[in-house]
Parts: structure tokens; C-alpha cells; sequence
């Protein structure tokens, strides 16, 4: 393979000669920061290359016309100045000099001593940014989707390491100079949209149109395509040869027939486990190692890297840099602070910020009595998931579980086996009713499943709870009605999701179901949800259910005996009616007598419970029996003329038939 081409303008040639030759082990950017040049083609993404690896071929003098690049982080000073050749700062290809925060941040082994946010993007994201550099320097259009936090950081960078001009898409390019065009309107997308027009419109040949908004320009979908958006489908497609780099939000919706209008999609949606480097090697430096500062690592002891990335694979840089420094604030004048205070606080940051209701779990495994196989099943789960030094690192992401469906009559505990799930992983939990999913608006239900899953990953690890799923994954049919298509696309879109999972982002999705016979078949593959019944309660794990909630209502002191008695008089019984019978007792104990329950309080609640299922079983016994002719309809008396259950034409007295 040939070695990369770079032809530099140096401001001293004879000084820039001798550096180069006298220490070969240099970079390129060590080189130009010793002997200053231009260069005749961008170089942002060679500058870490050894010296010995490009091909180098100084030029003495160019065109006047000629367009040169000045690598980031060179500063000319007096020698090129003086030089008769060499261009001065007053060039007139300004965005062309990749300066101004555009150059690359170092990226070393060690933990930086500072970092901003913009510092953390731009490493964490280096190589999706020289990524986009080159297919713009190609001439190829991008759409960028990520974050809006990102974008600030992002879109100007790109632009620059391009090495090609470029004009932003801002309101102040647009600004009417005339009076407010009252069918226009003065809104602020409005004059976006005109600013594009603009900026569209005037671009030069090889000149980059910045779009940081695409979406907010022309969200909606192909079938629901607003005036904006159509106005706006219309310039960029007359204007094919523009290139455009336009931003797009993971949960805003841009219409495919603008979308591609883009020769490239990027998708910077998880953090790379490491940052490469030509310096670095193959394995790269780490992101617990690059985007945490030296303060931040001394204060929590025992620091991880690698465990750190599984809790924050899902984050972006910034939401990273705010949730450590918000951890480090916190607890910098506290003593003893472990690695293990860094996570929860972490954790505890990603259910604050998040737009759903994601809530740091509290139940473990301890506080669910029996279910021994459940529980074995759940934890090897857990383990793969985790990142187990057992599991080759090869191998862990055909073996990860994509989620579960437990299934089983109500009461079983179902909800609090996901979320000791979720307590296990060390991650958050978001419980979400099935039928909430549902919308009446065309698309509306997909959108929702593909935030939730969205906001899954950025709170990684995370369990997604869809009780009641058999009311959003009900088996597809072929029939026409509205509500059918409604459903299956609810299934389809799921289907698309479980399919993207990545191990890279510790995502459990959980299924509670008393109908599993409801559940479409393609979501019960293994691959996709592995199915776990969760019946009654046997013998010993109604006496642990009860040695469970007799300490939870502060009655841990009964003895083993009555505890046995209780397990056996409880057969038939779920975990939730279990509980209920310590629930009635304190109850009574705190607003009736006072005196703390015996062995024959306890046999009563558990009679009364009885009692109550049996005359629930008589009453729908009672509902599900076809009563007789006689007691569904009223006696009839045909022989008086004003009965109006008598037959018309009948007449006779009484008795007759």
C-alpha cells in the first residue's frame, strides 16, 4: 500500500529539512509544530502518522490561486511573515484554516489533567468526525444523526477538517430587510427555512451548507409532510450538486424522501469502548481513560475503566462529563469515596435526566422468597449481560439475552422479578403499561417504541418493563381493519428493535403476561424473548414468601412453627394474597386494638381470604352457567289480554295453556 501524499509550504525549508530528516520518529503534527507550513491538501487526518509512514515532497512556491490549508494547532510566525512565498494570515481561504477548537485534542495513556465538553466530544467521536471529513472532502453529501447536545460541537469541526468551504445555515443570514411579510410570519422556522433557501441558492461549487436543525426544518413523516417540508425537498433536490451536511435528532423523524436526498447516513448513537490512534495501536486508549481527569480518578478509589464504560456505553460525551463532574462536586470532601459511589451517583443522574420515568430499582432477589430455578435462570442472565470474565469477549454477543417474557396467573411477583433484574445489573428500570403504547394517530405507537428503546440505551443498563404485553404484541393477522394494521406495526417495530440490539449497551426488555398464548409467535424465538413462567407458589416458597413479609411488617419474630402452618394454609394462594395477610394484620394492630397478632389472628385473615376466592369462584360459576328458560324470562299469564309476553291472538283463562 502506498504511503500517504503530503506536500507542505514550510515558512523555513532548510530548518523544516533538517527536523524532518534529523528525527524520523516524529509525527506530523510534532513536525509542523516544530517547523510551521501550509500544506497544498488537508492533513487533519494524517497529523498522529509517524514521520517514516508518509511520503513527504516539500514545495518551494504555488500559484497565487492556488488554495492552502494550515494543519491544526500551527501558528505562523515572524519566518513566514518574512518569506516572499509563503501566505500570511490575512489568506483569503479563512475556513480553510482548521483552527479555533477545530484541531484534535491529544489523546494519550494517561488521564488528562483537564477537559471540557467539547474536548470529550471530539475525542470521543474522532473517528466518525474524520469519518464525515472525508466523505465531504469527497464531494458527498451527510446526514449526521445524534444528539443535539452534540451538534454545536460537531457541525463546524467537520466542515473545517473537510478542508472545503462552508456557510451555516443561522437566522442571521436572513434577516428581512424590508418590512415583517405578514403571510411569512417572523418565527424562528420560518426564517431558518429562508436562511437554507439562501445559503442553497448562493452556494459556490465545493462549498458545504451546514443544516444544524434538518430535523425541526422538516419533521413529519412521508405521509403527513408539512408545507415547510415540502418546500424544503423541493430546493434541495433542484440543487442535487450542493453538499449539505445537515443534523438529525435519534427521535425526531426526518421523511425518507429527504433523507435521501444524502449520499451518507452516520449514526453516532454509543460511545466507542476505545479511542484509536496511530500512536495508540490496536487496542486503543479507553474512554474511562480519556474522558476522566486525574482529580476525578484519585477521588473515587478502585476506579475500573472498563466496568465504568458498561454503565455509561449509552451516554453521550457531554451527559458523560456532567453526570462525572455532578459526581465529583458532590462527593469531593467526602472520605473513603469508592468507585462503587461514582456508579450510583451515575445512575441516579441518567433517571434524573431522562425524558421517561426511569426509577433506580430497589427490590433484589433477596426479597423474593422461593423461585429457586427462576432466580438461577435469571442471574446466568445477568452474568453474560454484566460482562463476565468466564465468557470470552468473542462469544459474549451471541450469548446475551435480548429480553424476557414472564408469564403466569397475576399476583406472582412478575414486576418484582424485573425489578430485581434491574438491581442486578446496577441499572434503572422503566415500567411501561402496554395499552399506553397504543395511539390512535397513524405511526404515533411506533414513534413511542422507538424512544422508549432510544432512551433504554442512553440509561444503560436499563430494564424495560411492557406490562400487560399482550396488548401491544398480540399476534399479527391479515385483516383490514385499522386496528389490526395498528397492531402489527407495533409488532414489526418491536421485531426491528430487538433485532439492533448491541452488547455494547446492557438493555434488557422484559415481558409480564398472564396470555402468553396471546404473543405473536416471531417474538418468541429464543433469540428474541426467552419465555419464563412464573406460576403459584410451591410449599417452601409460600413459607419463605411469608418469612419475607412477616420482617417486612415487623412481625420477624414468629416462630418456625407458625410459619409452617401458614405455608400449608396458604395453598393456592399467589405471593401479592400471601403478603396481604401480614398487610390486614399490621393494619389492625395500628388502627385497631394494638395488640400484635397471634397464631389465631393470623388463621382468620387467612379464612377470610379463603372465603373471598370461594364466593368469587360462585359468582362467576354463577356468570358462566346458561340459566334456565324459567328464571330468564317472567312468568307469562296468556290468559290476560294485557300481558305483553302473551302471544297475540291467545286467549283463555287461567291455567290454560
Amino acid at each position: 500500500m502506498s504511503r500517504p501524499l503530503v506536500r507542505p509550504l514550510p515558512a523555513d525549508p532548510a530548518a523544516f529539512n533538517a527536523t524532518r530528516f534529523g528525527n524520523p520518529d516524529l509525527t506530523l503534527r510534532e513536525l509542523f509544530a516544530a517547523q510551521p507550513a501550509h500544506t497544498l491538501d488537508p492533513v487533519s487526518q494524517l497529523l498522529d502518522f509517524p514521520l517514516v509512514g508518509l511520503r513527504i515532497v516539500p514545495v518551494s512556491s504555488v500559484d497565487p490561486d492556488t488554495p492552502l490549508y494550515l494543519p491544526p494547532g500551527v501558528t505562523l510566525g515572524s519566518a513566514a511573515s518574512t518569506s516572499p512565498d509563503a501566505p500570511t494570515q490575512d489568506s483569503p481561504e479563512p475556513a480553510m484554516v482548521d483552527g479555533d477548537g477545530a484541531e484534535e485534542p491529544a489523546i494519550g495513556h494517561e488521564h488528562p489533567e483537564t477537559l471540557s465538553e467539547r474536548e470529550a466530544v471530539l475525542i470521543a467521536h474522532r473517528f466518525e468526525i474524520n469519518q464525515v471529513a472525508a466523505y465531504l472532502e469527497s464531494g458527498l453529501s451527510v446526514l449526521v444523526q445524534c444528539e443535539k447536545l452534540l451538534v454545536e460541537h460537531l457541525a463546524r469541526v467537520m466542515a473545517v477538517r473537510s478542508g472545503k468551504k462552508y456557510r451555516k445555515v443561522e437566522i442571521a443570514a436572513a434577516e428581512p430587510s424590508g418590512p415583517p411579510d405578514p403571510m411569512r410570519g417572523g418565527n424562528r422556522r420560518s426564517l431558518l427555512i429562508e436562511a437554507l433557501q439562501q445559503a442553497v441558492t448562493e452556494a459556490i461549487d465545493g462549498q458545504i451548507v451546514v443544516v444544524p436543525h434538518l430535523d425541526l426544518l422538516a419533521g413529519g413523516s412521508d405521509a403527513t409532510l408539512t408545507s415547510e417540508a415540502r418546500d424544503l425537498t423541493d430546493l434541495l433536490y433542484e440543487r442535487s450538486g450542493c453538499i449539505i451536511l445537515g443534523f438529525t435528532d435519534p427521535s425526531l423523524t426526518v421523511p425518507d424522501v429527504l433523507a435521501k436526498r444524502f449520499a451518507v447516513r452516520v449514526s453516532m448513537d454509543i460511545l466507542p469502548r476505545a479511542i484509536t490512534t496511530p500512536a495508540s495501536g490496536k487496542t486503543g486508549v479507553k474512554i474511562g481513560t480519556t474522558l476522566v481527569t486525574r482529580e476525578e480518578v484519585a477521588l473515587f478509589a478502585g476506579f475500573d475503566a472498563d466496568r465504568l464504560y458498561q454503565n455509561v456505553a449509552g451516554m453521550n460525551a457531554v451527559r458523560l462529563r456532567n453526570g462525572i463532574r455532578f459526581a465529583y462536586h458532590k462527593h469531593r470532601e467526602t472520605p473513603d469515596t469508592t468507585f462503587e459511589t461514582l456508579l450510583d451517583e451515575l445512575r441516579l443522574f441518567k433517571a434524573s435526566t431522562s425524558a421517561d420515568a426511569f426509577a433506580v430499582p430497589d427490590t433484589t432477589f433477596d426479597d423474593i422468597g422461593g423461585y429457586a430455578e427462576v432466580k438461577a435462570e435469571l442471574q446466568a442472565a445477568i452474568e453474560i449481560v454484566n460482562g463476565s470474565d468466564r465468557i470470552p469477549e468473542d462469544e459474549r454477543a451471541h450469548l446475551v439475552p435480548r429480553g424476557f417474557i414472564f408469564y403466569g396467573p397475576p399476583g406472582t411477583g412478575k414486576t418484582l422479578f424485573a425489578k430485581a433484574v434491574a438491581a442486578a445489573m446496577g441499572g434503572n428500570i422503566l415500567v411501561v403499561s402496554g395499552p399506553e403504547i397504543t395511539d390512535k394517530y397513524v405511526g404515533e405507537s411506533e414513534r413511542k417504541v422507538r424512544d422508549i428503546f432510544a432512551q433504554a440505551r442512553n440509561n444503560a443498563p436499563a430494564v424495560v418493563v411492557f406490562d400487560e404485553f399482550d396488548a401491544i404484541a398480540a399476534q399479527r393477522t391479515g385483516r383490514d381493519d385499522g386496528g389490526s394494521r395498528a397492531g402489527n406495526a407495533i409488532v414489526a417495530q418491536l421485531l426491528t428493535e430487538l433485532d439492533g440490539f448491541r452488547p455494547a449497551t446492557p438493555v434488557l426488555i422484559i415481558g409480564t403476561t398472564n396470555r402468553i398464548d396471546l404473543i405473536d409467535k416471531a417474538l418468541l424465538r429464543p433469540s428474541r424473548f426467552r419465555e419464563i413462567g412464573i406460576g403459584l407458589p410451591r410449599l417452601e416458597a409460600r413459607r419463605q414468601i411469608a418469612a419475607s413479609h412477616a420482617k417486612r411488617s415487623t412481625y420477624d419474630d414468629l416462630s418456625p412453627a407458625l410459619l409452617d402452618r401458614l405455608a400449608e394454609a396458604t395453598d393456592g394462594m399467589n405471593g401479592d394474597e400471601i403478603g396481604n395477610i401480614f398487610r390486614q394484620a399490621r393494619r389492625d394492630e395500628l388502627l385497631g386494638s394494638g395488640e400484635r397478632p397471634d397464631a389465631y389472628t393470623f388463621g382468620t385473615l387467612v379464612g377470610k381470604i379463603l372465603a373471598t376466592r370461594q364466593e368469587l369462584d360462585i359468582q362467576t360459576a354463577r356468570r358462566t352457567v346458561r340459566p334456565a328458560d324459567d328464571e330468564r324470562l317472567p312468568r307469562r299469564n296468556p290468559g290476560r289480554p294485557d300481558d305483553p309476553a302473551a302471544p297475540r291472538g291467545t286467549t283463555g283463562g287461567p291455567g290454560r295453556r
